[in-house]
């Protein structure tokens, strides 16, 4: 019994402090700045830019950004994704169709996508209409992956509840046997899309969490540039 009442007697104290741990971790963010005067006035200009500075700080999948989605009820979600092609006509990344996030987009084709570059304290969200690419674009880039890739394509009902491990391995074993040695086309179920933006917020942290929003909007076919508070 006393052993028992020790520990029902502790165990608050350790949720106490657990939580205080979390309640204590934070980070001032003070490399960089974002002044009206040094964002450029395309979106797509600002983006290009930080994109370059990006890369060459050496970020480990500088391309990783949050997609999320809604029902036409507008439940939510969100998962990572990669970006693989950017321009002045969107953003674009590749999935399944008939995936959580496919199946999503059919239904309520808008999107928001965040990339986090945590080594320059940079954040950027976009929301905007979401598109399929034409299937030849699906099919130069599908065409480019590792054929490893290619066959998971086929091979996986992603989204989809299975049984275990074991259905996909079996899968991909019925795949690999399907297509042998020869080109492995693009599943139909399987391709493009690009997010065309209304909005882009470029966000560089500041000091005591003053932090600089620089946003763009679109309105009336231009692009409204303005500062947020933080």
């Amino acid at each position: 019994m006393a052993m028992l009442f020790l520990f029902s007697f502790c165990r608050p104290l350790f949720i106490i402090s657990f939580m205080s741990t979390i309640h204590d971790i934070r980070k001032e963010y003070m490399q960089l700045s974002l002044l009206e005067t040094d964002a450029e006035k395309s979106p797509f200009a600002q983006f290009q830019k930080w994109w370059g500075e990006a890369i060459q700080s050496g970020i480990e999948e500088v391309n990783a950004m949050t997609l999320s989605t809604s029902t036409k009820m507008g439940v939510p979600s969100a998962r990572i994704v990669l970006l693989k092609d950017f321009s002045e006509g969107g953003f674009v990344f590749f999935t399944n169709h008939q995936s959580k996030k496919g199946l999503e987009l059919e239904e309520n084709p808008l999107a928001c996508l965040v990339f986090f570059w945590k080594e320059l304290e940079r954040q950027v969200r976009i929301n905007g209409q979401v598109e399929k690419i034409p299937e030849n674009e699906s099919d130069k880039y599908f065409a480019s992956r590792p054929r490893g890739s290619q066959i998971g394509a086929w091979a996986s009902p992603q989204s989809q509840f299975i049984d275990n491990r074991e259905v996909i391995e079996k899968n991909l074993e019925r795949c690999q046997e399907q297509f042998g040695e020869s080109e492995i086309p693009r599943p139909p179920h399987w391709g493009g899309y690009i997010v065309k933006p209304t909005l882009i917020e470029f966000w560089q942290g500041r000091e005591s969490r003053l932090h600089d929003r620089i946003q763009y909007r679109l309105e009336n076919g231009g692009w409204k540039k303005g500062r947020l508070a933080p």
